[in-house]
This record gives structure tokens, C-alpha cells and sequence, in this order.
């Protein structure tokens, strides 16, 4: 990989861009990065229907999340042992055991299999089902800060090395005190791979102009500034850097790598206020992630919440939240996608095929020397998994059901209940307009009973008429108004020529 300095144009001396401190140190015996013996968040747990088993994908390989008879989720390889029929097609019973709708093979919450109704006699069964083979492949598990972590391998090893390990959790979620203001999580399976999210929340540049009329303006935003390091750079813990100069109004601003998962991104207010951005990703498939996320603002000393991240930092309902974070996420989405195509049909490693010449773009070099010097050059995909071709219809791209809605139970509860407001909207709008027209007609035919002639000239309906034409306008508003926020939770999509 070849070094890469580079002059700003303020300072009038040379400045390195590439750093030496991110080249993995063979004689420190800091080992490379081991992808698989890592703590991943997988799950909002409020967001998931604990009645029904459901089925993901981690580093590659197929799962599935369910929630057993003690409460306790659970993770097991979304495969029976039998035939491999996909566990995430069966059924949480009564019991809390997990069935496969296969052949009614039921497994507690470890993975034991304890019904075989094929077999001969209970003493058959039994004999079968204490077989290790008929197993389900479990992962350990655990729920923190509202959200399930499943450890990358499986096992009666994994289950004692994940105990050595605590996951990327956040200190201030914990806080009870008051002063720490948190909004909801949200979650998104997006249409590029874990390696471009890191890259893209490494890079602070590009917000005023990607997220233009949302939290920056595309023309007035970009400005020159320094990324200094302000946590070295180590294999199992990443790195940090920080932004200089800042506005009047903010003391410092910190970017935090902490792998596998975890790009918070701090601003401390003067005062004492923060606002604290928490961006998990955990590699699900290549060219694919789910990004878990949330903001959390610190009061500052004089107990004044400071300002969040555009309108996501309003009192929400988490539903909305929730769809209304296309309208971020596709900004960045319509690059990354294609990006990451791209560069895939590049032969050089990635140092040789970009130009970046400016400090802004330090942090995003040394993720990508982390990636390469010590982390082994990116997630070790299994052989049966390769990356899928450009969409180049964006149908992935701006797909919102599939990559959200219909793996979250809150949005489709709202949905629901969005679905039945548009059609009692538009029913009782009908209804109205009815009313309105035989109110009028009721008028005519009055008016005609007192006077013959009135029916030759035309006279003013009366106010009932207009006040049932008027609710009638104002319901079909609403109804279309619910129809238009219900598409958001199937699909949305975004161009930044029409941007403006």
C-alpha cells in the first residue's frame, strides 16, 4: 500500500494523511482482529414480535431470533438438524419450545431437542433426541440497553469465550440521573456492506452536502478543517479523531471507532451539553448491514437539553422516527450502493484508487489501513456468499418494507392503525358529501313546495350543505394525507438533483 502525503493549502508544510501508528505491530503481539469472536447487536427488542421466530443473517451465515418460554431471546443457526428445514418457518408454542413446522421437532432454549414424534416409542425418542445431532446450533445471546447481541460463533467454546468479552454498549444509556435525554432506537437493513458504513460515519464532510435541507446547506456548508487523532489507534479497540476548529458554540467534536460495531460520534456544547450519535453496523451479507441507531442529548450544566440532529431529535412517536429516517438514510444510500459496486471492479487496493488529498478525509484513511493491516482486509465472508449485482433500478435501494416495516412490530401496528384512519377518512368523507347533497336537495324541494317558481332559478344551499361539503373536503385531505404517509413504510425514494 503505498504512503500518502499530502500540503494543505493553509498550512504551507506537509502534512501526512497516511499513518504509520495504523500498521499492525507484530512484535507488540497485538493480534489481528478476530471477526467472528465479537459481540453483534442484531435486534431492537421492542421492536420484535416475541410470539413469532424470526430470521437474519450474521458474517454471512443464516439465523433466527426467538424468544423462549423463560423470556429469554435466543439464537439459534436457522437450520433443523433433521433436514435442514429453516427453523425461522416455525412456531413458538405454548410451551416456549421452538417448533419446526417440518416434522414437529420441538428444541428449548438450548438448543436440545426434546419432541421426535416420528420416533418409535418414548424410549426411541428419547434415545434420538439426547443425540448431539439432533441439536439445533445455538449462539450466545444477550439483551443490553434494549437491544439483542449474538456472539459471531457457536458452541460450548464460544459460549465461554463470549463471556470473556462485554459488548460495545454506551455508558450514558445507562444513566438514570435525568440529565440524558434518549430517543428511540431505530434499525435498517441497508442495501451496502458493513465496511462503506464505517467509511461513510468516518466522514463528516460529506453531511452538509449529502443531507442538504436536512442538517446542512450544499453550498454554504463545506469548509476546510483539521482531523487530528485523539485516541490511538489500536487493533482490538480502533481508534478516534476529532475535528479542529469547531463553531463558537461547540468545544470539541469526536469521531470513536470501536470495532466491530460502533461509530459514536460526540459533540460537546460550551456549557457542558452533548449530543451523542450511537451508529452500530453489524455484516450481515456482502453488500449488506444492519445499522441499529440512536441520539441521546446531555443537558448541560444549567439543565438545557441542547440541539439534536434535525427534526430526529423532536418528541417522536418511535414509528414515525422510524419512517421518517429514509428521508436521512437515502441521502447517503443512492452513493454507497453504486460505490461499493464500483470499487469492487477495481483490481488496486483501495489507498490507490481514491485521490484524497484533504485532512478531512483522515479518519476514513485510517479506517481503511485498520481494515487492511489489521483486521485482515474485511469480514471473512464464507465461500457461499458473494456479492449481489448493482440494482441498478434501486428497488433495494429505496425498499423499505423489506429492509424495515415488515421486521418491525411497532411500524406495523401503526401501519395498521394508519391503514383503518385512511378508510374511515375516506368513508365518512363519502358519507358527508351524500349528506351534503341530500341536505340541498331537501332545500330545493322545500323552497319548491313553498313556491313553484323557485325551481327555474338557482338559490344559495343552505349552511348545513357547506359544512358538511367542507368536513367532507377536509376528511379526503386526511385520507390522502394517510394514504401518502403510508407509502413511506413500503417505499421512498430520493435523488439529489431534485433536491434543492
Amino acid at each position: 500500500m503505498d504512503k500518502l502525503d499530502i500540503r494543505p493549502a493553509e498550512a504551507g508544510v506537509e502534512t501526512p494523511l497516511y499513518d504509520e501508528s495504523v500498521l499492525a505491530d507484530e512484535s507488540s503481539g497485538d493480534e489481528s482482529f478476530q471477526w467472528t469472536k465479537q459481540w453483534y447487536p442484531l435486534a431492537v427488542t421492542d421492536c420484535l414480535d416475541p410470539q413469532r421466530p424470526h430470521a437474519m443473517q450474521l458474517l454471512g451465515k443464516d439465523i433466527v431470533l426467538w424468544r423462549d418460554g423463560t423470556g429469554t431471546w435466543r439464537c439459534f443457526e436457522d437450520a433443523c438438524p433433521h433436514r435442514l428445514a429453516p427453523l425461522s418457518e416455525g412456531r413458538i408454542e405454548a410451551d416456549g419450545r421452538l417448533l419446526c413446522a417440518y416434522h414437529a421437532w420441538r428444541f428449548d432454549g438450548s438448543g436440545k431437542c426434546d419432541r421426535m414424534p416420528q420416533a418409535k416409542d418414548a424410549d426411541t425418542e428419547t434415545k434420538h433426541c439426547s443425540n448431539p445431532q439432533a441439536y439445533a446450533v445455538a449462539y450466545p445471546t444477550q439483551e443490553r440497553q434494549g437491544l439483542i447481541w449474538v456472539w459471531g460463533e457457536s458452541g460450548v467454546a464460544a459460549q465461554r469465550a463470549s463471556q470473556q468479552r462485554s459488548p460495545r454498549t454506551v455508558p450514558e444509556l445507562d444513566d438514570e440521573s435525568g440529565r440524558v435525554v434518549k430517543a428511540s432506537w431505530n434499525f435498517r437493513d441497508l442495501a451496502y456492506g458493513w465496511d462503506f458504513f464505517m467509511e461513510n460515519v468516518a466522514d463528516p464532510a460529506h453531511v452538509p452536502v449529502s443531507h442538504h435541507g436536512l442538517v446542512g446547506d450544499r453550498y454554504t456548508g463545506p469548509k476546510f478543517y483539521d482531523m487530528p487523532i485523539s485516541r490511538a489507534v489500536t487493533t482490538q479497540e480502533g481508534f478516534a479523531y476529532n475535528i479542529t476548529p469547531t463553531p463558537d458554540t461547540i468545544s470539541a467534536a469526536i469521531h470513536d471507532f470501536r470495532p466491530p460495531c460502533l461509530m459514536q460520534i460526540s459533540t460537546e456544547f460550551e456549557g457542558g451539553g452533548q449530543l451523542i450519535l450511537i451508529l452500530y453496523a453489524t455484516p450481515t451479507l456482502p453488500g449488506q448491514c444492519r445499522h441499529i441507531g440512536q441520539q441521546i442529548l446531555v443537558k448541560d450544566d444549567a439543565g438545557k437539553v441542547p440541539k439534536g440532529l434535525a427534526f430526529f431529535s423532536l418528541p417522536l412517536p418511535t414509528w414515525l422516527g422510524h419512517v421518517l429516517a429514509s428521508l436521512f438514510l437515502h441521502q447517503d444510500m443512492v452513493f454507497l450502493h453504486s460505490q461499493e459496486q464500483a470499487f469492487a471492479k477495481r483490481e488496486n487496493a483501495w489507498i490507490q484508487e481514491v485521490y484524497t488529498p484533504n485532512p478531512q478525509d483522515k479518519m476514513v484513511i485510517a479506517f481503511r489501513q485498520w481494515l487492511a493491516k489489521r483486521a485482515g482486509g474485511g469480514v471473512p465472508w464464507p465461500s457461499s456468499v458473494t456479492l449481489s449485482p448493482a440494482d441498478l433500478k434501486k428497488e433495494r435501494v429505496f425498499d423499505v418494507w423489506h429492509t424495515h416495516t415488515k421486521n418491525c412490530k411497532v411500524c406495523q401496528t401503526a401501519l395498521a392503525r394508519i391503514n383503518w384512519g385512511r378508510r374511515i377518512a375516506y368513508g365518512v368523507a363519502v358519507c358527508l358529501f351524500g349528506v351534503a347533497i341530500m341536505v340541498d336537495a331537501r332545500a330545493i324541494a322545500l323552497s319548491a313546495a313553498l313556491d313553484p317558481t323557485v325551481v327555474s332559478r338557482w338559490s344559495m344551499p343552505p349552511a348545513e350543505f357547506w359544512i358538511a361539503l367542507v368536513l367532507a373536503g377536509l376528511l379526503m385531505a386526511l385520507g390522502y394525507g394517510l394514504q401518502r404517509l403510508q407509502r413511506l413504510f413500503y417505499k421512498y425514494e430520493f435523488e439529489h438533483f431534485k433536491n434543492d
